[in-house]
């Protein structure tokens, strides 16, 4: 019986152990390792850059920025998600194929609003504040910046509206194109829709009238692009602003000249089929440095190429160029002298060589000032929104000075730029 009980608690026992060694063989099967991911890296080459608007890229352009073929597709899929076009530069950055350290490159150099209207507090509510008043039919086509002004509208919307009916070619079209604007609230567009004298429907041909419409043949010539201002190239067939980014992209990134026929062709704004086209007529002439003469230069329109010539390096000249863009201008030499990140020394021998025009620096009175000159302009942008809201109590310069309680040295400042 003894023995009998023995047997059973050993063939326990071992069928135990077996359920246990099978158990922990099963378990600590190596498993199959998850995919691993990865991000998409941004391309390696240095890029030179300059303003550009994201909306206008194509994929070759984007791969002018630095990205891979793949980011760009990727980036042109998202552009067509959110509607066809970016609204913000808060927007674009959510695009997964662009890194946190590309977009901090990029950033500066994007012409899109820092958020996208609706999602900025304070300019929603100066947006609802804005009462539209119409006293009758119109015809938009015919209203200029005044006249949407006085029906509501800011004076930086009126602006967009009227880019807007540029971009179509002239005419808001029918009543369908004129809701496109982005400006317009839908709100405000159901207000405005009744007294529209407009066609309701889009003409089937205007895309094919649009795109043909403001095409002209080009009588393309010979040209050497380090001589060419900004009608030269919109002689060539671009936008000015596309003029205005090579432009900068010549006399900034590039020290003043295109070296070489590849210069020209990786400026991002010059699309692979354009460069195909002006590269028979470019004649990149070899030319003789001719020397500034900094005792006749205007230290408001010295430049990039002229600042390194006269001796300083590429963060001082930068640092002038960026903080003069700024101001507006210069209004006296010892602005200059403050300019962060520059050679004090050198500086202060060009500023006693080279003159200084300030009669060309925009001023304002603070009760006339544009909120976005305000809002920008360094000396001002911390008061702005003082600025703004006494104003509107007090249109006194004298009274809203008071209001402000400056420190004597930012008044001083200030001051310089007021009329």
């Amino acid at each position: 019986m003894m023995r009998k009980n023995y047997s059973r608690k050993l063939a326990f026992i071992v069928t135990l152990l077996t359920v246990l060694l099978a158990y922990q063989k099963y378990t600590s099967r190596e498993k199959e390792p998850f995919p691993e991911v990865t991000f998409i890296a941004d391309a390696s080459e240095p890029v030179s850059l300059s303003d550009f608007d994201p909306n206008v890229l194509s994929k070759e352009q984007w791969q002018k920025l630095g990205f891979s073929e793949k980011q760009s597709i990727t980036i042109l899929k998202y552009k067509d998600i959110v509607g066809g076009k970016f609204t913000s530069k808060e927007q674009l950055k959510k695009c997964y194929a662009i890194s946190q350290e590309k977009f901090s490159e990029l950033a500066s150099f994007i012409l899109l609003p820092e958020r996208t209207g609706g999602d900025h507090p304070k300019e929603t509510d100066l947006f609802k504040k804005k009462k539209i008043t119409i006293s009758g039919a119109f015809n938009p086509d015919q209203f200029s910046v005044s006249d949407w002004i006085k029906m509501g509208f800011s004076e930086k919307q009126a602006a967009a509206i009227l880019k807007y009916k540029n971009y179509l070619g002239g005419s808001f079209i029918s009543k369908e194109k004129f809701k496109e604007c982005f400006i317009i609230s839908p709100e405000n567009y159901s207000k405005i829709e009744p007294y529209l004298l407009l066609p309701a429907k889009t003409p089937e041909n205007f895309r094919n009238s649009a795109k043909n419409t403001p095409k002209t043949t080009i009588q393309y010539h010979y040209f050497d692009p380090n001589q060419l201002d900004t009608e030269g190239w919109k002689a060539l067939g671009f936008s000015e602003k596309q003029a205005v980014i090579i432009i900068n992209y010549r006399d900034r990134n590039l020290r003043g000249s295109f070296k070489s026929i590849d210069d020209l062709q990786k400026c991002f704004v010059i699309s692979a089929e354009k460069f195909q086209e002006i590269k028979p007529y470019i004649k990149l002439q070899e030319r003789q440095q001719e020397k500034t003469d900094f005792s006749k230069t205007d230290l408001n329109v010295i430049t990039f190429k002229q600042l390194t010539e006269f001796g300083l390096d590429e963060r001082s000249a930068g640092s002038i160029i960026g903080f003069r863009k700024k101001l507006g201008g210069f209004v006296n030499k010892q602005q200059i002298l403050t300019t962060y990140h520059i050679d004090q020394d050198l500086v202060q021998k060009l500023i006693s060589i080279a003159p200084l025009s300030a009669t060309d620096v925009p001023r304002y009175s603070l009760v006339d000032a544009p909120e976005e000159w305000l809002k920008n302009h360094p000396y001002f942008k911390y008061s702005a929104d003082k600025i703004i809201f006494y104003r509107i109590s007090y249109p006194d310069d004298k009274k809203i000075w008071k209001f402000l309680k400056l420190k004597p040295e930012y008044e001083e400042k200030m001051r310089l730029y007021i009329k």
